[in-house]
């Protein structure tokens, strides 16, 4: 079973999060294929969807959200995981249910479960706006990246798919 886990990632943090999964299912036995949601051409050579996005402000990056729209009919065919990276903190904050909202942007596809990991923040990464963002919601700096869940999940996935 051939898998494509593709991201959108600003810093790289959501696409090392894509790296680990495609580890995991690798592990699993299953052929995989990490790459940016930017390099991948066509999903319809795969038999299921991994699919991952920063967050910021809620909302997946563009280049996600291009990704989906422009893959769509493909897509639907697929079953498709979705994860979002992006809650800072211990707890993370926003809370899952408040960090992403895809609405639109996932209609019409195939989701059998969309996850929320916490991300990581390094200021110095980060550009002169995205810092004014991050000092005005008072996010703390640090990686909060759960490598454990994230492994769980992913094992969850291959469960599915090993059915």
């Amino acid at each position: 079973m051939r898998v494509l886990i593709a991201s959108a990632s600003r810093h790289g943090a959501t696409h090392e999060i894509a790296e680990a999964i495609g580890r995991a299912l690798e592990d699993r036995g299953l052929d995989t294929r990490v790459a940016r949601v930017e390099d991948v051409d066509d999903p319809t050579g795969f038999d299921a969807v991994v699919l991952g996005s920063a967050v910021y402000a809620g909302r997946w990056l563009e280049p996600a959200r291009r990704f989906v729209e422009r893959h769509r009919d493909q897509l639907a065919h697929h079953p498709t995981w979705l994860f979002s990276s992006g809650p800072v903190g211990d707890p993370p904050r926003p809370e899952d249910a408040d960090a992403v909202h895809l609405g639109e942007t996932v209609e019409g596809l195939t989701v059998r479960d969309h996850h929320v990991f916490a991300g990581r923040l390094d200021r110095h990464r980060l550009g002169l706006a995205e810092r004014a963002l991050v000092t005005a919601f008072r996010a703390p700096d640090g990686d909060f990246r759960d490598w454990e869940g994230i492994g769980v999940w992913a094992s969850s996935i291959a469960d599915e798919l090993q059915v």
